[in-house]
């Protein structure tokens, strides 16, 4: 928003501070200055001149020698502009020595066509005052005695220029006058808005006869106000008017249209004017559009309106897309000769939807979306009218049309001074921030109470919708009084117990990263489609507004977004990947486990006591392609036992313990390939799955390739608690080792064989290694051979080394001999031979 300072000491003349102070104030109150700009810059030497003579030029065509006096001084200067006054007229002389920053140039003598020009005759827009290039600036006759500096002789020639970002709660100040009240407010001087003046003349017609008014849509436009100016005469708008709308960035057009820009930037009030012949039944009918409509605006685009553009129209149809822009048809014209007002006041919502959804955002709708001063709409029209009959030689109408609805409330509120002082955090006296309100133009009662029980009811005004509150009163008062004022208190930092809240989360992502792997970032929402393609938990909760089907629900397994990934990624011809992801999965409640504390803090919903569902850390790796090899001309692809030792390595790293795997095929493993699917556990507690990705899900999903999975439950792993590793000294004896080779069917895991083996052979083992398998030969169909290498030592020697012994070859006889029994007995065993 550009600001005027000049105008502003118009509407507030006790105003006494430079435009730097008056900047230094708006910005620490909240208006910030984002930039200042001098209007009219070295117009200072620039001098009103009368022509005394008019010669042609005597060797160059379309030149002239021009005289003119410059107060007691006569000198000629060469001129080419074809609009050169008659002796006795008034022009802009710029002497020798002038620089012109419009134009970028400091004026010297100069020798055109053997006479010496000694200064320049200027135009408005070599003198930085506005577009027109096609003549020099021609001064009405009285303006200024010649020889007086322009800047004198019109003081809308200079002015200081402020840029200011007004944030979208502050309406007000996208006006002048709303800008004067705040430094009227923040000077400590009162402020008194401009009355209209009374019209230069008045016409005998009745207004009723020349326009009728219909509002049918209070709720969109609760104020719809309407005037008619007769006889105007559309001409250019005087200097100081032009000079005003185009250093504050806005093109001066006819004097009509001119005036109300002029009021748009005065008051932060749009207008229109229509012509009012071209309204056709002399009727204005305001509501909204019908589906389809055809309306074609003032910049000549054709639209099809919808059924919640509010317009308004005249007999026939649209004639403005109301609060927005203008039709094409009602414009104001050179021959129009009698003009309708219309000032109104439409609801924020409404316009700022039409806006975005014709992307018209034009200077009205800028300040209808935020909320103009609705109660302002019959002065700004009486305004409105007094200005055409002074600029235009029109003639108003006695009287105004006014179609209303309900008007927006004006909120109460009551002031404490307990509470001023407590949200402010210094003491601020009562009766200041009270006359702070008083100049913000709100109504202020009497005091009730005293000291900090002291209170006032406070009125709110309709140029300040976002008053409406206790707290509202309470900021203005603290920006006024100087936020810079407030002292700053450090609070109390009371000592807290440490937190572990996501530790489990980011230990585990620091373990995965250390093995190689990426961490993907992926949605928490995804597609039920994906979900039921990986046989994965049934959603519990929907999105109500998804941003699409493919987002709709939250999901309930990780795999989604990392499969989405490699998909992308193998499409683009990148076929490898090593990824993980860590977040929550969202499922019913029952699947939680919980202790009997955090059953008893489970949040629920207040509606009908459901709980919420349960959101259970988790992680998801994926491997897919081929895994990196350096001295093999043909890397092989990732199989399940690059999965198993990602997991085995991952679950002992965050608990400490043994992790093992145990082949199962059920309803957590469908996804799974059944050949390689397995479970993870520690000690009995179950902590996840991996295993292939089944040939059904790559299709359904088009993967375009294999691919190995790792799913932990983060919630059991932290439930499986963590071991502190404790320190085992070096064994000083020897140990006493044994091979065992024993034939099974294939139906019995290896993972079995071998915890029997420990488990028989006693305190003595120390560990049993499984190293080679083996079909055929001697071994029957469907069986293998399994050898497993047995260590035994003295338990002792780990905490006792100094009493530990020497085990004899009869004890580990004894001991494997056992083994060789129990394999027989409960698994069907047999020792190869």
């Amino acid at each position: 928003m550009r600001v005027s300072y000049r105008w502003l000491c118009e509407l507030l003349p006790a105003l006494d501070a430079t435009p730097a102070e008056v900047a230094e104030r708006l910005t620490t109150a909240g208006l910030e200055i984002e930039a200042m700009e001098a209007f009219g810059a070295g117009l200072e030497r620039v001098l009103v001149a009368a022509v005394r003579e008019v010669e042609q030029h005597p060797k160059r065509s379309g030149l002239r020698l021009v005289t003119v006096d410059r107060g007691g001084q006569q000198q000629r200067v060469v001129c080419g502009a074809p609009n050169v006054p008659e002796p006795g007229g008034l022009v802009v002389l710029a002497p020798v020595g002038t620089t012109l920053p419009a134009v970028g140039v400091t004026l010297t003598p100069r020798d055109i066509g053997g006479v010496v020009s000694e200064g320049m005759l200027c135009s408005e827009a070599e003198l930085g005052l506005g577009d027109g290039a096609d003549g020099i600036l021609v001064l009405p006759e009285g303006t200024a005695e010649p020889g007086t500096p322009l800047p004198d002789a019109l003081p809308g020639a200079q002015d200081t220029l402020f840029e200011i970002g007004v944030t979208p709660n502050r309406p007000d100040a996208l006006g002048h006058v709303g800008v004067a009240r705040e430094l009227g407010m923040l000077f400590g001087l009162d402020f008194t808005p401009p009355e209209p003046a009374a019209p230069a003349r008045t016409a005998e017609a009745e207004l009723g006869s020349l326009i009728s008014v219909d509002n049918d849509d209070t709720e969109r436009c609760p104020h719809y106000g309407a005037g008619v100016v007769l006889d105007v005469q559309i001409a250019p708008s005087p200097l100081w008017l032009r000079w005003r709308l185009y250093s504050l960035g806005v093109r001066p057009i006819s004097n009509v249209v001119d005036i109300t820009n002029l009021i748009l930037l005065e008051y932060g009030q749009p207008m229109h004017a229509f012509d009012l012949d071209r309204v056709r039944q002399s009727r204005i009918v305001v509501r909204r559009a019908r589906a389809g409509e055809p309306f074609t605006t003032l910049d000549g685009v054709a639209r099809k309106l919808v059924e919640d553009d509010l317009v308004i129209c005249d007999g026939e149809g649209p004639s403005a897309l109301a609060g927005v822009m203008g039709g094409e048809d009602s414009e104001i014209r050179d021959e129009t000769r009698r003009v309708l007002l219309e000032c109104a006041y439409f609801t924020p919502r409404g316009i700022r939807r039409t806006s975005r959804r014709h992307a018209l955002h034009t200077e009205s709708s800028f300040r209808f979306e935020r909320g103009v001063d609705w109660g302002a709409v019959p002065r700004v029209l009486e305004h409105a009218k007094s200005l055409l009959t002074e600029l235009a030689s029109g003639s108003a109408v006695p009287g105004a049309l006014h179609a209303k609805g309900p008007a927006p409330t004006i909120p109460q509120m009551t002031l404490r001074s307990g509470r001023l002082d407590a949200l402010v955090g210094k003491p601020i006296v009562f009766d200041e921030a009270l006359g702070i309100l008083r100049r913000l133009g709100l109504g202020v009662g009497s005091v009730q109470g005293e000291g900090a029980a002291a209170s006032a009811e406070v009125v709110g005004a309709s140029w300040r919708p976002d008053i409406s509150r206790e707290v509202d009163l309470i900021e203005e008062v603290a920006r006024v009084h100087g936020l810079d004022q407030i002292p700053t208190t450090l609070p109390a930092i009371a000592p807290q117990t440490p937190r572990s809240s996501g530790q489990l989360e980011r230990d585990i992502s620091a373990h995965a990263v250390s093995l190689g792997l990426s961490e993907a970032t992926t949605f928490a929402f995804v597609s039920p489609r994906e979900l039921e393609a990986l046989h994965a938990p049934p959603p519990v909760v929907r999105l109500s507004y998804p941003l699409t089907e493919e987002r709709s629900v939250m999901r309930t397994s990780l795999l989604p977004g990392l499969l989405e990934a490699l998909g992308r990624a193998r499409r683009r011809g990148q076929p490898d990947a090593r990824l993980f992801a860590v977040g929550a999965r969202f499922l019913p409640p029952s699947d939680a486990p919980r202790s009997a504390a955090a059953e008893a803090a489970r949040p629920k919903l207040e509606d009908d006591a459901r709980e919420l569902p349960e959101e259970r850390p988790s992680f998801a790796a994926l491997l897919a392609g081929t895994r990196p090899a350096y001295l093999t001309p043909h890397p092989d692809e990732y199989d399940v036992y690059d999965a198993k030792g990602l997991a085995l390595d991952l679950v002992e790293r965050m608990t400490g313990q043994s992790a093992s795997l145990e082949h199962a095929v059920g309803e957590h493993t469908l996804h799974l390939h059944p050949r390689g699917a397995a479970v993870v556990r520690v000690g009995d507690t179950t902590v996840g799955v991996l295993g292939p990705l089944h040939p059904d899900v790559v299709d359904a999903l088009d993967l375009g390739g294999g691919l190995q999975v790792v799913e932990l439950d983060l919630a059991q792993l932290e439930a499986a608690g963590q071991t502190v590793p404790r320190f085992r000294p070096i064994p000083r004896l020897p140990a006493v080792s044994r091979d065992i080779a024993l034939v099974v069917h294939d139906d019995v895991p290896a993972g079995r064989v071998q915890t029997l083996i420990r488990q028989a052979a006693g305190e003595l083992c120390e560990s049993v290694e499984l190293f080679d398998l083996f079909r055929g030969g001697s071994v029957p169909e469907n069986h293998r051979s399994l050898a497993f290498h047995v260590v035994y030592r003295d338990p002792g020697a780990a905490t006792d080394p100094d009493h530990a012994r020497t085990l004899t070859d009869k004890e580990v006889d004894a001991r494997q001999a056992e083994v060789i029994r129990a394999a027989e007995k409960e698994l069907g065993a047999s020792l190869r031979s």
